[in-house]
């Protein structure tokens, strides 16, 4: 029987991760529960993807899931390694015909820190906000960070995510030794430098098996003095490449149908001049700053229902009055353009609260990455690919919300990541959205068709031109009320361009290798990427 606060903390931890449907399971698992014949449907956390596992598991310890692996690789039934389900695609969900999944959030301990050597091994269903907070106390930190804290660390490696800086790598570049529980050898240790699979399996969408735990490295602990500021279009296309050059992070916000570009720049600063909380105020309060949309929202609300709401929620509260009207759309960004002018100026607060950041309500979100040359030798695309975006969104007459997020790493030496390439190299992340906040589901409906539009615009006329590929945990399949043939057509085309980027049969013989019987896919990797044919292709190895 366990301890009453550990298994609070456990039940807390869970529900936070995945929800009510998590904590379901967890209770089944607890009690022994069979969950074969009472299934549960799985919602991802922006309610676009849902499926129904015959089983969700919850190892306490490696070993167990070691064993779970191990016990289907046996009977070759599905097992999906499915990570806190905050992916936007749902690429931890098993596959349709009900296959199980697996769940590391109890399996999160830091095992080890070395403030000497400036390392952490911790256990993969360790939370990042959990490992920065584990550092603390020895005043380090993760080099990098993607937007969100709540996502468990084997899933923060395993599709990629990214923070932003040029001269930073995504996260996978943190990333020392990792052991992995495989189908067909057990447990794998892997290294940096010394293992040959190490660059292909850091980023491997959980094909090869299931990360136990990992080694990175970190940095000293620091502040971040941010500063925010907004620019027109022709400023910030002059202006970008000396603030990639000067800062340590920066990130662009476009806003479509406004001229304005935020530009949320952060480096590393001590006391003096500035210490934490400290800042260089503008002109503006809370509630000045918030005014614009306020002042929108109570033409439709009674002020008092508005009062409350932060910026993300009064956001949300707007487009859901008219969420595909281009003229409502406009007035919502350009209130929108006009918050972030009034929220000029300068702040100083850790980096672990800097660089996650507030990513707004339920969501249909589409990014994409592109090599745009090196820091010191630009090649321009990240301007170039900007320009004809918004230029197509505004000649198409697209109701597209703010913010276009455009964020820049350096090279990734994972061959699968969509930032792959030579340290030096550049890399231009670039997101598009549309919010979904409504719970009708005629009207979700309506923005979901409108965003595979939007999105379908951006596949045909910018992609190609740029050698763009998507984020692995924003990519999809093709629409199922298409004609069997369009999605024949538009599968066919999301496939050759994996080809095109990535080394596809490489990554196909190495998964038949680890799983050779294929358990840990599901329908979207399994249609996007191919299977290496029977035959001896895997001896390579």
């Amino acid at each position: 029987k366990q301890d009453e606060n550990v298994f609070s903390q456990r039940i807390s931890s869970c529900t936070a991760i995945m929800g009510t449907a998590a904590l379901v399971y967890l209770f089944k698992e607890l009690n022994q529960v069979q969950c074969n014949d009472e299934t549960e449907e799985v919602e991802n956390w922006s309610g676009t993807h849902t499926c129904q596992p015959s089983h969700v598991y919850t190892p306490e310890t490696c070993e167990e899931a070691v064993r779970i692996v191990s016990e289907h690789a046996k009977s070759r039934k599905p097992l999906r390694p499915c990570g806190s389900t905050l992916s936007p695609n749902g690429i931890g969900f098993c596959a349709e015909d009900n296959g199980a999944m697996l769940n590391m959030a109890l399996c999160d301990q830091i095992l080890e820190i070395d403030p000497k050597e400036k390392i952490i091994r911790v256990q993969a269903g360790a939370r990042v906000e959990q490992v920065l907070k584990a550092l603390e106390p020895y005043d380090l930190t993760l080099e990098n960070l993607a937007s969100i804290a709540a996502q468990q660390m084997g899933g923060f490696l395993q599709v990629g995510a990214h923070g932003t800086g040029a001269i930073l790598p995504p996260v996978d570049g943190q990333v020392l030794s990792f052991r992995i529980a495989t189908p067909a050898f057990g447990v794998i240790e892997m290294e940096r430098g010394k293992s040959p699979f190490f660059d292909l399996a850091l980023v491997s969408m959980g094909c090869f098996g299931v990360i136990l735990d990992m080694t990175l490295r970190c940095v000293p602990r620091h502040l971040l003095l941010e500063r925010v500021q907004v620019l027109t279009r022709r400023q910030a296309k002059e202006q970008y490449l000396n603030i990639l050059q000067l800062n340590r992070h920066a990130r662009l916000m476009w806003i479509p149908h406004v001229d304005a570009v935020v530009v949320v720049t952060n480096n590393p600063t001590h006391p003096p001049p500035l210490g934490q909380g400290q800042q260089l105020k503008n002109n503006f309060s809370q509630a000045e700053r918030l005014a614009p949309l306020r002042e929108l929202l109570a033409q439709y609300k009674n002020p008092s229902q508005i009062n409350a709401l932060n910026f993300a929620q009064l956001r949300d509260e707007l487009i859901k009055i008219n969420p595909l009207s281009l003229d409502h759309i406009k007035r919502v960004n350009i209130a929108e353009a006009e918050f972030w002018r009034r929220s000029q100026g300068t702040d100083v607060a850790d980096s672990s609260l800097k660089l996650n950041f507030e990513c707004g309500g339920q969501q249909w979100v589409n990014e994409c990455a592109f090599p745009t040359g090196s820091l010191s030798s630009s090649s321009g695309a990240d301007m170039k690919f900007m320009i004809d975006l918004l230029d197509m969104i505004e000649t198409q007459g697209i109701p597209a919300p703010a913010p276009i997020e455009q964020r820049w790493t350096s090279g990734s030496s994972a061959r699968m990541s969509p930032a792959h390439g030579p340290a030096d190299s550049l890399h231009s992340w670039v997101g598009i959205i549309m919010y979904l906040p409504t719970n009708d589901q005629k009207q979700r409906k309506a923005i979901t068709d409108a965003f595979y539009r939007y999105k379908f615009h951006c596949e045909s006329s910018l992609w190609p031109k740029f050698g763009a590929v998507e984020h692995w945990a924003k990519i999809e399949l093709p629409p199922s009320d298409l004609s069997l043939e369009q999605q024949r057509e538009r599968t066919n085309r999301i496939k050759a361009r994996l080809a095109a980027r990535f080394p596809v049969h490489d990554f196909a013989v190495a998964r038949k290798y680890f799983d050779p019987h294929g358990i840990l896919g599901n329908r979207l990797l399994d249609t996007i990427l191919p299977r290496a044919p029977s035959g001896n292709d895997q001896d390579d190895y």
